[in-house]
């Protein structure tokens, strides 16, 4: 089964701290060694991002930053894993590494399952 881990914070938290990033890089070579990530990621901050919204029919830009936004996602990483307990171990996993080596950070970890074309049945 695919997973998605969505991470999300306040985007005033700022950058983490090296000793967070070296054990995120500790885990993520062991997961990629045991094949299970199959990819991750930062994101940038919302100043450099954009918005493409439609509504009513009509699509609009807008730049960032968006100021409306509480919690902002600030990375990703996508797994293959045997079931929803075992994305959620190691979500735990994660965001202990957080607990640990950044005190005061707040933030979550989504888990959400991932589907493909092959997941839904042919229309037509």
């Amino acid at each position: 089964m695919r997973f998605m881990m969505i991470v999300k914070s306040a985007e005033k938290s700022g950058f983490p701290p090296k000793p967070l990033m070296d054990a995120i890089g500790k885990l993520s070579e062991e997961a990629i060694k045991a094949g299970t990530m199959v990819g991750s990621g930062g994101l940038g901050p919302t100043a450099l991002g954009a918005s493409v919204r439609i509504s009513r029919g009509e699509i609009s830009v807008i730049d960032g930053p968006f100021t409306e936004a509480n919690e902002v996602i600030g990375g990703y990483a996508q797994f293959d894993l045997p079931s929803k307990e075992e994305a959620i171990k190691s979500a735990i996993q994660f965001m202990e590494l957080h607990k640990q080596l950044w005190p005061g950070w707040e933030g979550e970890t989504e888990v959400r399952q991932m589907f493909g074309p092959e997941d839904f049945p042919c229309n037509g």
